[in-house]
Parts: C-alpha cells; structure tokens; sequence
C-alpha cells in the first residue's frame, strides 16, 4: 500500500499548488497529493489503492464542460460524476466517505458536488 500518497486531486489541467493560490487553503501545499486527470484514472486510483484521507474534487474535466458548461449531455464524465460514483462505492462497501473538498471555479458544479457528498455524509 503506497501511503505517501493519501490525498486525491481531481482535476483535469490545474495542480494543488494552483488551488492553493485560489482557495488559500494549506492542504494544496502538501507534497504528498496524487493528480487524477479524469473519471477513469479515478476511479482506478481508489480500486487499487483505496480510499485516501481526503478528495479534492474539480468539476470540468474536459473542453466540452468549458465550452457548453450548461449542457446536460457530455460525452465526458465530470467531477460530479466521480462523486457520484465516490457515493455508491462507500455504499456499496460499507465504507465512511474521505474528507473531501471541491476546488471547481464552476459555482454550480461546485454546489452539486458538495451538497451531493454532504446529503450523503448526513445520511
């Protein structure tokens, strides 16, 4: 078990670092992040390795959510989609949900992220 890396940075262009200058928050300076660029690289990060300590999850993952943020029918999945697929495998494994935090600059995919992956905490 690799247990330098126990933090998961979802994001298809940016770098913790870069997160950091946006948010201010101090976990984006820790040098122990795994960059994940997409829903596939993800969701086989967590199959092989486990949940981390904590998720930073980004919305937009690909041009197409830039270009047509309102759509509702992207060819690829976005951050949201990882979340939900984050939900149903704690579910599915009996599993607590990791800390997580959304850096996503998209306002509404942000609140859907959270709000997905708070009603879940709560439940």
């Amino acid at each position: 078990m690799e247990l330098t890396k126990r933090l998961l940075f979802l994001d298809d262009i940016r770098y913790p670092v870069e997160a950091y200058q946006y948010t201010k928050q101090d976990i984006f300076l820790r040098k122990d992040w795994h960059i994940v660029r997409n829903y596939e690289q993800f969701v086989s990060r967590i199959l092989e390795k486990g949940l981390p300590e904590m998720i930073s999850f980004d919305h937009d993952l690909a041009d197409e959510h830039y270009l047509k943020p309102d759509s509702q029918e992207f060819v690829e999945k976005t951050g949201y989609d990882c979340a939900k697929w984050l939900v149903e495998y704690c579910m599915d494994n009996y599993l607590d949900l990791p800390k997580f935090y959304c850096h996503s600059m998209n306002p509404v995919g942000k609140q859907n992220i959270e709000s997905l992956l708070k009603n879940f905490k709560k439940w």
